[in-house]
């Protein structure tokens, strides 16, 4: 009966509330009408005129000489550590939890025979500084050791819960990254939500980096790219390496255009998604038997815990939300994830909270009935 009853509602499902990502967004009307009157060219054999004014626009923004737009975020990140860590053997130090070294196939290691030296992440999304400088290399262990050529962080920091790294703490690892003669990358995938959430120029917030990567199919919502920012000779260089990994596309402009829209009229959205995220995260610790650190929800990104004794775990909440229409992103058997982009509303909040508030007492009550 019951099996039958979700079989219905789920036919029957006619709002879907997708909040497994904000990579998840539908390009809007502005977007298409962009992509489609977009001027093009062969931006292999030459420029393509719109990819060259989003790369254009994008350097000035983020106040760096020169920028690539790239086909995804772990090919810009891939092309910037590859750039700083020119020669095999070479190290980068990076967070134990950061995306790069989770989430990204290993590519620094398996394609540029970079090798990874972790540190250990702390809840904010930090590396304590005194820990980066010891994971340095001393260049008189060379015959045994890798090179140490890089450090990189991540802003915001989405295994921390979208934690956002603040303007000090990245010119203090900056300065130590000069002090010994290293570069520093920032992976910026949501770099405009940690821009917003701390009230920073964005410009201002990466100036100590010599490279970032910046997505624009995520918070900013554009269907598909990254781009990548530093110096002139760090683009050329970069430029080399796209088409060696196969990012060499050629009329990008249809593309680039939807990314310009996005610039244009989605990250003044951002503050919006955040005060969303906070208002779902308030709710969800009004509902018994599932908590949310309060004070980890900065951005855009909410983590869910399924408390100790609760009868009933992630696998069928999720399975619960869906057939409602809503989809969550589960990330183990005790805890899911949301995250709120600029088609979520307010609306689908307060959907999103009653049913994760009916799917919790629904599923302990099977499960106590099975018992």
């Amino acid at each position: 009966m019951v099996a039958e009853k979700c079989h219905f509602q789920e036919n029957m499902v006619t709002r879907i509330v997708d909040l497994r990502s904000d990579t998840v967004t539908k390009p809007t009307e502005a977007m298409r009408a962009a992509m489609a009157s977009a001027e093009v060219d062969d931006d292999v054999l030459g420029y393509d005129p719109t990819a060259f004014r989003l790369e254009t626009e994008m350097a000035k923004t983020m106040g760096k000489d020169a920028a690539l737009f790239v086909p995804s975020g772990t090919m810009g990140n891939l092309i910037s550590v590859l750039v700083h860590c020119d020669v095999r053997g070479s190290e980068v130090i990076l967070g134990d939890t950061c995306h790069i070294n989770i989430f990204e196939n290993g590519g620094i290691a398996t394609i540029g025979g970079v090798h990874p030296r972790q540190v250990k992440n702390n809840d904010d999304g930090t590396m304590d500084i005194d820990l980066i400088e010891a994971a340095i290399r001393d260049p008189m262990g060379e015959l045994f050791y890798p090179t140490t050529k890089l450090i990189c962080l991540e802003n915001t920091h989405a295994n921390s819960g979208g934690r956002c790294l603040s303007v000090e703490y990245t010119d203090r690892v900056g300065e130590l990254a000069k002090k010994h003669g290293l570069k520093l990358h920032i992976d910026g995938a949501r770099i405009f939500n940690a821009s917003v959430a701390l009230g920073v120029p964005v410009d201002r917030l990466v100036q100590a980096a010599d490279s970032v990567s910046v997505c624009l199919s995520k918070g900013i919502g554009a269907p598909v790219g990254s781009v990548i920012v530093g110096s002139k000779n760090f683009i050329a260089k970069a430029r080399r390496l796209r088409k060696t990994l196969g990012g060499g596309m050629r009329q990008i402009g249809i593309l680039c255009a939807a990314a310009l829209v996005a610039l244009q009229e989605n990250v003044g959205k951002l503050e919006s998604d955040h005060k969303k995220a906070r208002l779902l995260a308030d709710g969800l610790n009004e509902v018994k038997g599932l908590r949310v650190d309060a004070c980890s929800v900065e951005t855009n990104m909410v983590f869910i815990d399924i408390e100790e004794g609760t009868k009933t775990r992630a696998e069928k909440i999720c399975k619960y939300m869906e057939e409602r229409g809503i989809l969550v992103m589960q990330e183990s058997s005790s805890r899911m994830r949301v995250v709120l982009h600029h088609q979520i509303s307010a609306s689908d909040v307060q959907y999103a909270l009653s049913c994760f508030q009916q799917a919790v007492a629904v599923k302990g009550v099977q499960k106590e009935m099975g018992n």
